[in-house]
């Protein structure tokens, strides 16, 4: 359970034109990604983040991630979320320099892999996302597109891409505008209580209030706009290892 990820990793962020942040980006060394996802794979460092939580963490926040996960387990009905086969809904998103990216434009350049993450404070998340970075041009070559959507504002989203250096697409999906389209919103429960326990608030954050997160969930979307494959584990712990969807558009492409 990832419940004990930190303070948001974006709070003292410094406020400068939008260019400048591009600029940073585009001059981060991609050996500082490289060299923290060679030595291990994504499954092992998962497994350590979370051994690291249960042999660390207090007995209130365990107790607290493991009240959230009952109420998910118990609350919601994956038959319910977006199935293979589904039609994409359409959106206009804003990405991290500010500028609105829609779905028609991105399916214009071909199929894409979506994955959402819960935030820059989400230690599991800032694990998962430099492993795809590291298979990016083996998407690439496929002609498949990544990307990532998180619930929190262009500011929040743009600390993760500098952090991992990203070159694939993040986008503010705000308000869970299209998470909650896909019925990939986790039930409520415990999530505000747990969150302002360990200093972050989502609020701030995502700005609203609902304090709603996406599970870490991934589809494949063909050119045409229709889902392919869904990836959704109602254990947060998990995310779909990329060597995986690289099947998943390897099978596509066949077809």
């Amino acid at each position: 359970m990832a419940l004990e990820d930190s303070v948001l990793g974006h709070k003292n962020l410094p406020r400068q034109p939008l260019d400048h942040y591009q600029n940073r980006i585009s001059n981060i060394p991609l050996s500082r990604v490289k060299n923290k996802t060679n030595k291990m794979n994504q499954r092992a460092k998962l497994d350590e983040c979370v051994e690291n939580f249960s042999s660390k963490a207090p007995e209130s926040i365990k107790a607290m991630a493991e009240s959230f996960k009952q109420t998910t387990e118990a609350n919601f009905d994956p038959k319910g979320a977006v199935q293979p086969g589904a039609k994409l809904p359409d959106f206009t998103m804003t990405n991290v320099f500010g500028n609105e990216v829609t779905s028609a434009s991105l399916l214009s350049k071909g199929p894409l892999l979506i994955t959402f993450y819960r935030g820059s404070w989400c230690s599991l998340c800032n694990i998962a996302l430099p492993f795809l970075q590291k298979h990016l041009s083996d998407f690439e070559a496929r002609g498949a597109q990544i990307v990532a959507i998180t619930p929190e504002l262009p500011e929040g989203a743009l600390a993760t891409v500098e952090k991992h250096n990203l070159k694939f697409h993040v986008l503010s999906d705000v308000g869970n505008k299209l998470a909650r389209q896909l019925g990939i919103i986790h039930p409520h429960g415990s999530i505000r209580e747990a969150m302002q326990m360990l200093g972050s608030d989502l609020q701030k954050s995502n700005g609203d209030d609902s304090w709603d997160l996406p599970f870490p969930a991934t589809l494949l979307v063909d050119r045409s706009g229709i889902v392919r494959n869904v990836y959704l584990d109602l254990d947060i712990t998990n995310r779909l290892d990329p060597e995986e969807a690289l099947r998943w558009v390897d099978n596509m492409n066949k077809e």
